[in-house]
């Protein structure tokens, strides 16, 4: 399958856009998805501790593989250089190390797998679907082999630009794609119920579908933090964010998971290597329907006033009723 191309396919500065690839699954512990990796794309394996490894120097650039556990990984070298170093600080971080081994021993299976791509160009995303095939391979499993497998793909599709009216014109495409992207996706149980990928409030979408809405970058940041405290949304911005406003002072900008770059966030709720045909260059093809509506000006801001007629009549409605049940009681 080939990657279809994007309606803006490129950066502001001429550059191919690129789009960055996660993806969870069990079955399959770090080092060998790392050999597995090395063997497809070259680079070099670099073991940082027992569940977390590097493929470095591949034709993209890095791959990051680790269970996907911050409790199982011991400090980093550059954290363990900076502490203090006499005899009873080594004993204390080599104990703690070997503690965090041994869980990740224990929960390898339960705690899935994750491989970070190195953000890849959109027109070559079908040579790394080579990774999706060797994982089915070698045994990988993804969201429907067990109840316990919460596990997703995220993309991380770079921004044609970064002007607020661009990324507000991208975002108001998500917000009214997003219900028939959960469809095609057929989001399984296991997901609907965790907290990792969820829907935007109606509160938000009507108030970014108001065609008076023209906020600049600092109040674009606001507005959603003010409606979306939370990293758990299916298209979440705050990377993009972070990158646009590092000093921001939000909490959410300081947490370590959020890592500041020129991207969306898209964290799909499914990873459906039970497919024989599926990878990232079938939701990256799905993900295009918010692109080409994002470039679509008329039909944006038809759907946009559609939705907010019917959510708005709809919120009419419901207040009428209230009235009416409490005129009818004072009866």
């Amino acid at each position: 399958m080939k990657a279809q191309a994007p309606p803006e396919p490129t950066t502001a500065d001429g550059d191919i856009r690129k789009v960055g690839v996660e993806i969870e699954f069990a079955g399959l512990d770090p080092m060998a998805t790392a050999e597995m990796v090395q063997s497809l794309f070259d680079g070099r394996i670099e073991v940082q501790s027992a569940h977390r490894m590097k493929v470095s120097d591949t034709q993209w650039g890095d791959f990051k593989i680790e269970l996907d556990s911050h409790y199982v990984h011991p400090e980093s070298p550059e954290e363990a250089a900076k502490a203090p170093g006499d005899d009873w600080d080594r004993m204390r971080r080599d104990l703690d190390r070997r503690s965090r081994e041994l869980l990740g021993d224990m929960v390898t299976g339960l705690v899935p797998t994750e491989v970070v791509c190195p953000p890849v160009p959109w027109d070559e995303l079908d040579k790394l679907d080579a990774l999706f095939d060797g994982l089915r391979e070698h045994g990988a499993k993804g969201t429907e082999a067990s109840l316990l497998y919460g596990f997703g793909l995220h993309l991380n599709p770079e921004l044609p630009s970064l002007e607020a009216e661009d990324i507000l014109r991208y975002l108001r495409a998500y917000l009214l794609s997003a219900d028939w992207l959960r469809e095609q996706i057929r989001v399984d149980i296991t997901r609907e119920v965790l907290p990792h990928a969820n829907p935007f409030h109606k509160r938000y979408c009507l108030k970014l579908f108001d065609e008076d809405y023209a906020p600049d970058i600092d109040q674009l940041i606001d507005d959603y933090l003010a409606d979306n405290d939370t990293r758990n949304r299916d298209l979440d911005m705050l990377p993009l964010f972070a990158h646009l406003r590092p000093d921001h002072p939000h909490e959410l900008f300081r947490k370590e998971l959020v890592q500041p770059r020129p991207t969306f966030h898209y964290r799909l709720p499914n990873a459906q290597l039970s497919e024989a045909d599926w990878g990232a260059v079938t939701e990256w093809n799905r993900w295009l329907e918010v692109e080409r509506l994002a470039c679509a000006p008329e039909t944006l801001h038809e759907r946009m006033a559609e939705y907010r007629a019917r959510h708005l009549d709809s919120s009419l409605w419901q207040k009428i009723k209230h009235k009416l049940k409490g005129d009818s009681k004072d009866g």
